[in-house]
Order: C-alpha cells, then structure tokens, then sequence
C-alpha cells in the first residue's frame, strides 16, 4: 500500500504496538470501547484516523501516560488541543499548557448525568467482551425510528448480576408492592399458602 493510502500509518503503527504490548486482541479492544473490529483494524494499518472520541477511549482504555497521548494526538493531526479534552492529574492552568513536558497519567474528565432516561425498546448486542444494551425510545416519525437514549456496557458476570436483580425487583414489585428491595419473608409466604388450602 502507498503512503497516500495510509495517511496515518505512524498513528495505526504507534496504536498497534500499545496494543500488542497490552497483550489484548482486536477483538477485545473494539469490544471494550465499543467500535467495529473492522473499523479499528483500519486504523492500526493507517487507513483511517480514529474520531477525537475514540482516540480518548483508547487512551483512557490503554492508560496512556501524558507524554505518549500527546504524541498519539500530534499524529492523528486533530484541530482540537488533547488539554481542551483531558485533565492532567494534579495539574493547574500553567502545567497543563505544558503537559508535553510533564510525565503524569492523563485522566479523563467525564460528566455524570443522573437523569433518569426513559425507553420502550432494547437492543441486546454480545462479543467476546461482553454484553451492550441500547436502550431505544420511538421517535415522532413513527414505527422504525428509534433513538438510542441510553447505552450500557457489562461484563457477562456483571450481565448475570443484572439480570438476578431485575428478576428480583419484578418479583417484589408483583408480590410485595413495597418500593423496598427486601426478599418476602417465608411468613408471608406460608400464610398465602396456608389460605389457599
């Protein structure tokens, strides 16, 4: 391949070599931060330049220390400044203008939005990394047009969790009434059973 075909092959070199020294697959990765696999393959071979989004993830997903995100940043040749996303552990306005000189982990600042978001549908995804759920809500233009409001991604450990928690709390909500979370006392149950006979 010509280097006019890979424009960015220092930058899919560079991300292929953090990779490997990780000891993670394709596979993994493009799971973990939620892309195609096919689509991260043409990054590493220099293809295609990751959105600023995805390059954050795998910085974030890698713990890229300071001075090799900064350089992953200058490759990818982004308008933006890497300092206008990330936040420099312990830094302060002067040291985070020089953070290329600086050899502190880079942190991801992320907001926490606590809303409570609200669906009528799911779309339940698996891979080798776990299990995605996007969650849909009907959009105003009728059936086929649903907007993802909500995506969560979990092990499959944590996906069995999840799933014995649902079933816990719908049974309580069907049997118990209670907004409390608390298992039905085996008194309970035995008058029911008691009644029925």
């Amino acid at each position: 391949m010509s280097r006019r075909e890979r424009p960015f092959a220092n930058l899919g070199q560079h991300l292929r070599n953090v990779r490997e020294q990780s000891k993670r697959s394709l596979a993994e990765v493009s799971g973990a931060i939620e892309i195609d696999e096919q689509a991260l393959r043409l990054i590493e071979i220099g293809q295609k330049r990751p959105e600023e989004e995805v390059m954050l993830l795998l910085i974030s997903y890698f713990n890229v220390q300071d001075q090799e995100a900064l350089h992953l940043w200058e490759l990818a040749k982004y308008d933006s400044d890497l300092s206008d996303h990330l936040r420099f552990n312990g830094a302060d306005a002067d040291v985070e203008a020089d953070a290329s000189t600086q050899s502190k982990p880079v942190i991801m600042m992320l907001t926490m939005d606590v809303r409570t978001l609200y669906s009528d549908g799911i779309e339940i995804n698996t891979n080798q990394a776990g299990v995605t759920f996007n969650f849909t809500q009907s959009g105003s233009q009728g059936a086929g047009n649903n907007v993802s409001v909500a995506r969560l991604g979990v092990s499959y450990t944590q996906a069995e969790e999840v799933l014995h928690a649902l079933q816990t709390a719908l049974l309580h909500a069907k049997y118990v009434g209670e907004t409390k979370l608390l298992p039905p006392s085996t008194r309970k149950r035995s008058k029911k059973q008691d009644s029925s006979h």
